[in-house]
Formats: C-alpha cells, structure tokens, sequence
C-alpha cells in the first residue's frame, strides 16, 4: 500500500510540474475572471427569480383582496334582504380569504428577505469582481513585461534556447573550418616532403632525381665558396675544380641536345611514337 501511495505522489509530483511548466498566470486570471463573472451572473438570476415570485405573491394578495370586498359586499346585500344564511356564507368565504391573505404575507415577507440578502450579496460581488478585474490587469501587464525582460535578458547573455541554438550551430561551423584547414595544411606538408604522391600525373620519378641531383651540386658549390671567401686555399681550390666540374658537364649536355636534334633532323621524322 505504502508503494502504491509513494508512486502516486511521484506522478503528482511530475503532472504538477509539468503543468507548473505550460501554464500561463494570465490564462489562469482570466479564467478566475470569467468564473467570478458566471457566480455574479447566477446571484442575479437568483435575484431576479425572487422578485418575480414576491411580485407574483403581491399580485394574488390583491386578487384576494378583491375577493374579500366582493363577499363582504354579499353579505351586506344579503341582509338587507333578511337572508342571513347568504350572509352567513358570504362572511365565511370572507375569513378564508383572509387566512389565504395570512399566509400569502409570511411567504412575501421571507422572499422579501430573501430579495434584500441577495441585493447585498449581489452588490459585494459585483465589487469584488471590479476590484479583482483591475488587480488581474496590472498582474497580466507586470506579468508581460517581465517576462519580456526575462527574453531580452536571455538573448543578450546567450542563454535563450533559439540562441544557444545559433551559438552551436556558429561554434559546429568554426570547428569544421579549421578541421579542414588543418587538413589541407596536413595535405600540403605531406606533398611536400614526397610522403604523398600527385594524383595528376605531372611528377616525373627521373625528372625528379635529376631535380634533386642538380639541387645537391649547387648547395656543394655554394659551400666551397663560402669556405674559400672565408680564407681556406684548398677549400677553394676544390670549389674551382667543382665549378669546372659543373660547367663542363653542363657543356656536355648541350652538346648532347645538339647533336639529337641534328640526326633527327636528318632522320626526317617528327613521329612522337617513335623511340629516338
């Protein structure tokens, strides 16, 4: 039994925050609102059905009345022509009448009480719901105007929901940027040092040898020279013979080319399919 009322208590606990959480002060006042306007309402009809039914009372209070003189009338009459049992029964529908008339006034004088309780009980009602109606106002702009505070204050410290939306959405964007720069950067490095091979097709393996080659000879040069500038003789008699070395090799090439180009040239043929 204790765990079912300790389980009841857990869902009432979640329902009222829940509710706590979508429900709206002003649409709560102005509910109250409407429901202290129905309460007035039915004082009024209450009212309203009392006064109709002492008018009511009233109105038959004068019918009897009528009666009344109408039998007493008829008994006057009726002794005036010596017939005293007319009289007689004239004068006794008379005294009905008049207990009739009695109990018509002890009726009429509870709804009279009845009217004046429900006057007061409307007229403190009607004020209450004109004081309430002003208080549900101000509460509903103060209400508004908090709430707006709240908003503006939530956008510019960044903590709103559509902003922290917008903060991560900026943020994704900034880490996916230098996840990408970091790896063209990574790429390039890689390209670079000859870990990565070009997909193109433009390197050249021999070509590139060559490169390398020809880069090792000028960094030699460049070193045998500064060491001569520097005041070493047989440094710098090494780097002249290097030098030579370098220019006559370049000469050797040149003739090379040469003389391919004068025996294609007497070949005749500019086939690019064939081996020269």
């Amino acid at each position: 039994m204790s765990v079912i009322k300790r389980l009841s208590g857990i869902v009432q606990a979640k329902a009222n925050k829940t509710l706590d959480k979508y429900e709206d002060p002003r649409d709560t006042l102005d509910l109250s609102y409407e429901k202290q306007l129905e309460q007035l309402q039915q004082v009024k009809r209450g009212l309203a059905d009392v006064a109709t039914a002492r008018k009511r009372l009233e109105l038959q209070a004068q019918q009897l009345q009528a009666t009344a003189q109408k039998y007493q009338s008829q008994a006057t009459q009726a002794l005036s022509q010596n017939r005293e049992d007319l009289a007689r029964e004239a004068l006794g529908r008379r005294a009905q009448i008049a207990t009739q008339l009695e109990q018509l006034k002890t009726q009429h004088d509870q709804l009279v009480t009845q009217e004046d309780h429900l006057k007061t009980t409307s007229t403190q009602l009607q004020a209450r719901v004109e004081a309430f109606r002003s208080q549900k106002e101000t509460l509903k702009a103060s209400y508004t105007a908090a709430q707006a505070q709240a908003s503006i204050g939530e956008a510019v410290s960044g903590i709103s929901e559509s902003m922290s939306d917008t903060g991560l959405a900026m943020q994704r964007a900034q880490d996916k940027i230098a996840q990408m720069q970091a790896r063209a950067g990574a790429v390039d490095e890689l390209m670079a040092s000859g870990a990565l091979d070009d997909l193109s097709g433009s390197s050249d393996p021999i070509q590139a040898e060559l490169d390398k080659g020809s880069r090792d000879t000028d960094v030699e040069l460049q070193l045998a020279q500064l060491k001569c500038q520097m005041g070493l003789p047989q440094e710098q008699q090494a780097a002249a013979e290097l030098g030579k070395a370098s220019a006559d090799q370049g000469n050797g090439n040149q003739d090379a080319a040469a003389e391919a180009t004068v025996v294609d040239g007497e070949s005749g043929t500019n086939d690019p399919f064939t081996l020269k």
